[in-house]
């Protein structure tokens, strides 16, 4: 009998999952899994589904939604980890589905949008139950579901990353990072001396928080130096950190959905403009460089494998970070991770099964992530602040164009495809960190290129702040 796994089938509805397998005779636990829900990858971006929400018949929809509704109204919303998933996942699936009944605009982010938004506007609008908010700030923070997330596309990402890819393009990488850094501190330096800004006051305002790669090594710290600097509170530079940081991420989210419509209109303006997730334009021998298909099916045993190796990848980087806090823990896993690959540490069996499970978690829990990051980490009073004063927002937008555009020619000068190299490392320099990594992959609907999104913002981030702390001198000058 054949063992050619079954093809969705177009007659079925959309957001069904029909690939399926009956459970292997010797064991249940290789029954074999669909990582999507329907024709298209993937639930998070899957075009319109009929009467389906979060790939489930909207009646049953309603009675699920209605459950928790009541519950956090009421305030017996219990703070867990499956009240968690329950609200992000049932508000994400909601939004997303909003978001692509629109056409043509839906294929710009527009979905990735309303997800990062629309939970923080109810909250600022009162509109959200608060039992609803605290559990899932605490589903997000204190039980670490971002990392949970973010681990398991750094693992599937770099284990199932052609070694000769690992290899030829993370060299290549300091060019477009580094460079973009270079042009966006000088450029908008210049654009503030010359609309009366300011020269360090556009750098040490606008492009050093935005370009510092999150909250964590931006606002927070930079708004200390500062305050240290000047003798005031660092209270008193925050709000403008703050907002630079959010508008940025705007507009980064913005610009990546751009590129992913560009990318669907199948049109390259030049010879290596998009790589359609790809990131480097070197092919190599027989497609050695090239990312493999993504399987259409896995099993559960590969599953639990996959998720292991994440789990272990993240303590080792906690680990090591307690004893070498140089870096990041992410950075760790990114370089614990990398080496297993670079040196075959382990079988092609597991490494399998950390690649399928970082594209099931891709694939069903983005719109999760969302709600959940713009719940916690959003303030739309900081958003609304930012729009006061004009030459603020006009810098701020410069920033994230200048970003991209200049990785996107660097990297396109040492072999990567434009498009890519824009938004990795260009539009994640200026995104929000992690969660705003999140949000532009998604829009961009190039989840795999988190590991190079979170080695950006690890190192780069550390060289933002180090440059910053030798130009903090001259601000009081």
């Amino acid at each position: 009998m054949s063992t050619t796994p079954p093809t969705a089938q177009t007659t079925e509805p959309a957001g069904q999952a029909s690939l399926q397998q009956p459970a292997d005779p010797s064991t249940g636990m290789h029954r074999q899994v669909a990582p999507t829900a329907g024709p298209r990858r993937g639930t998070h971006y899957p075009g319109r589904q009929g009467w389906r929400i979060a790939s489930t018949p909207a009646p049953i929809y309603a009675a699920f939604a209605a459950v928790v509704l009541i519950a956090a109204v009421t305030g017996n919303l219990p703070e867990s980890m499956l009240s968690g998933f329950a609200v992000t996942i049932l508000l994400g699936g909601l939004l997303i589905w909003i978001g692509n009944l629109f056409p043509v605009i839906r294929d710009y982010g527009l979905p990735t949008v309303l997800c990062t938004f629309v939970p923080a506007t109810l909250m600022f609008t009162g509109l959200m139950p608060e039992n609803a908010v605290v559990v899932v700030q605490s589903f997000v923070d204190s039980y670490g579901f971002l990392d949970f997330f973010v681990m398991a596309l750094i693992a599937g990402s770099i284990l199932g990353m052609p070694r000769t890819l690992l290899l030829k393009a993370g060299p290549r990488f300091a060019v477009p990072l580094v460079g973009c850094l270079i042009a966006t501190f000088g450029l908008i330096g210049l654009l503030g001396a010359v609309t009366g800004f300011g020269f360090m006051e556009g750098i040490l305002f606008i492009a050093a928080p935005i370009m510092a790669g999150g909250l964590g090594l931006g606002a927070v710290p930079m708004s200390e130096m500062y305050a240290a600097r000047t003798g005031g509170e660092a209270a008193t530079f925050m709000g403008d950190l703050m907002s630079a940081v959010v508008m940025a991420n705007i507009v980064c989210i913005l610009i990546a959905g751009i590129y992913n419509g560009l990318g669907k209109r199948k049109k390259q303006l030049f010879v290596g403009f998009n790589g359609h997730g790809e990131l480097m334009r070197v092919k190599g021998r027989a497609g050695e460089m090239a990312t493999p298909p993504k399987k259409e099916l896995s099993s559960f045993l590969s599953l639990g494998k996959g998720l292991l190796i994440a789990a272990v990848l993240f303590v080792a980087g906690n680990l090591v970070a307690v004893y070498l806090p140089v870096l990041h823990p992410y950075a760790w896993t990114i370089l614990f991770a990398a080496a297993v690959k670079i040196f075959g540490l382990l079988p092609k069996d597991l490494e399998d099964g950390s690649s399928e499970w970082g594209d099931m978690i891709a694939s069903i829990l983005v719109p999760a992530l969302l709600v959940g990051v713009s719940m916690t980490y959003i303030d739309i009073q900081e958003v609304l602040a930012s729009v006061s004063n004009p030459m603020f927002i006009v810098l701020t937008i410069a920033t994230v164009v200048i970003a991209t555009l200049t990785s996107g020619v660097l990297g396109w000068l040492v072999k990567f495809h434009f498009v890519e190299a824009a938004i990795t490392p260009g539009l994640v320099m200026a995104d929000t960190g992690g969660s705003g990594d999140v949000a532009v992959l998604s829009a961009a609907n190039r989840m795999h290129l988190m590991p190079f999104a979170a080695l950006t913002n690890r190192l780069g981030g550390a060289l933002v702040l180090f440059v910053t702390s030798l130009l903090v001198p001259l601000l009081a000058g």
